[in-house]
């Protein structure tokens, strides 16, 4: 049975350049094997943008 683990990240949209920070740090995430499953944005005193991720987990002792 496969199983997973989950991370969630926050990206504040208070900069110009927030949109790329947000894409790098994903990107960087999707190297680590995560894949974004959500996102919840709030332009409500500038909450910005959640993020939920997954990721498969190995067994513990496989080689994969």
């Amino acid at each position: 049975m496969k199983t997973f683990e989950y991370d969630i990240l926050s990206f504040p949209m208070t900069r110009k350049t927030s949109l790329a920070d947000m894409q790098a740090s994903l990107n960087a995430k999707g190297a680590e094997g995560w894949e974004v499953v959500s996102i919840s944005s709030s332009e409500f005193a500038n909450v910005g943008h959640t993020v939920f991720l997954k990721r498969e987990t190995t067994p513990a002792g496989s080689k994969t």
